[in-house]
């Protein structure tokens, strides 16, 4: 019986149809050796790459730690000009840094791009008059802007994938137009040395602690959500920050010769009383296991220091416990910040471009069926449709403050 020999082929020309089995293995082992022989050689590679990393880093530690601070005196946010915004408030700030932190965790972000995220925000609306119903929208063309800055390229979100957290509220357009006039507003400055940048220096100088890195995250990120952190500068902060970490694990203080030990204790001070009531947002981020779970640490530090101040305390007289409520019902009391009152028109500030989406809801139909809501917020409320069928994952409706009598 004839077989029928094709004319053409894909295949190059073959003197046999055979293949010699591999029955010892003899093949996959030299090619299992070459792979290893190629990985040893990698990471030869790296290993010679950090070496002159590190000699070149030497060298020019000091030129990189002046231009750093240098860099972060040029890039800080004004606080008295965020004061006079005439209509987003500073209440309203911890709502979107907590949209901002589980957006940053569900791309897998670096740590520097939520700081340098939250300082491009703070700069922008230090310059730009924001309407409340644009902050979200800011927000989210700072991370989208510091995500293309300095976070890896796969990880970097999509305007498609914001557009979606924020509810679909904006077209995809506004976030491009937003991300386009924050760059000009900042006159392309990006480079604002963030408070990682300088904690990597100072752990530099110590041996590596991961648990003492992400406790000190966590603090810098506490940080963020108080306006009396706005003004301090990232090298400050850091060093105050792996201070109080170093002091909450119960490890070594750093030597005072070395930069990292030159902290400042105010701010040290600061840091801790803030530490009591954290963000239930930033406190779930922190509570994984691949953090450290230094959130509980935290807690469960807190707690001994209580236990510890009653100890410690003498018992106080009926006198005293009646001006202890006398003043927690009074000035003392935890209470909102509130910014002064001023004129109407911001100074040396222009409106924000993007158009006002076409079902504004912030004054006229939100308040439609709930009238108990308050009015002043949220800054982009979420449309009808989502409040029937109920709040959306990332809607700011779980964010609402409490409610206000006007």
């Amino acid at each position: 019986m004839a077989y029928h020999q094709p004319t053409q082929s894909r295949y190059s020309q073959c003197d046999s149809y055979f293949i010699e089995s591999d029955n010892d293995g003899i093949y996959a082992a030299r090619a299992e050796a070459r792979e290893r022989t190629r990985a040893i050689a990698r990471m030869q590679q790296r290993a010679i790459a950090e070496e002159l990393s590190r000699a070149t880093a030497d060298e020019y530690q000091e030129d990189i730690m002046d231009h750093m601070e240098h860099m972060e005196s040029e890039t800080m946010p004004d606080v008295n000009s965020i004061d006079i915004q005439t209509e987003i408030q500073w209440f309203m700030r911890p709502y979107l840094l907590d949209f901002l932190v589980e957006a940053h965790a569900a791309f897998q972000l670096l740590p520097d791009t939520l700081f340098l995220a939250v300082n491009l925000l703070d700069r922008y609306c230090s310059r730009r008059v924001v309407y409340k119903r644009h902050y979200q929208l800011v927000g989210c063309a700072a991370l989208l802007i510091a995500a293309k800055f300095g976070d890896r390229k796969e990880r970097v979100p999509t305007v498609r994938e914001l557009r979606s957290m924020c509810c679909s509220l904006y077209d995809e357009e506004m976030f491009t137009q937003m991300e386009w006039h924050v760059l000009q507003t900042l006159d392309w400055a990006i480079g604002h040395p963030t408070v990682d940048g300088f904690l990597q220096l100072a752990l530099s100088e110590v041996p590596y602690d991961p648990e003492v890195e992400h406790m000190t995250w966590f603090i810098c990120e506490v940080a963020l959500f108080h306006k009396d952190f706005v003004s301090t500068r990232p090298s400050v902060l850091a060093r105050s920050s792996l201070a109080l970490a170093r002091c909450i694990l119960a490890r070594p203080p750093v030597r005072q010769s070395q930069w990292a030990g030159t902290y400042d204790p105010a701010t040290v001070l600061n840091l801790s009383n803030h530490l009591y009531q954290p963000s239930q947002v930033l406190a779930r981020k922190y509570a994984s296991i691949h953090l450290s779970s230094v959130s509980t640490t935290v807690e469960d530090f807190l707690q001994q220091q209580a236990q510890i101040a009653r100890r410690n305390t003498p018992p106080i007289s009926s006198v005293d416990v009646a001006q202890q409520k006398h003043n927690a019902d009074g000035y003392l009391a935890p209470h909102t910040p509130q910014k002064s009152q001023y004129g109407s028109v911001m100074q040396h500030g222009c409106l924000t471009p993007p158009i006002t989406p076409d079902n504004d809801f912030g004054e006229n139909n939100y308040g439609q069926g709930h009238s108990l809501l308050p009015r002043i917020y949220p800054s982009t409320p979420t449309p009808l449709s989502n409040v029937q069928q109920g709040p959306p994952q990332y809607s700011y409706q779980q964010y609402l403050p409490p409610q206000h009598v006007h």
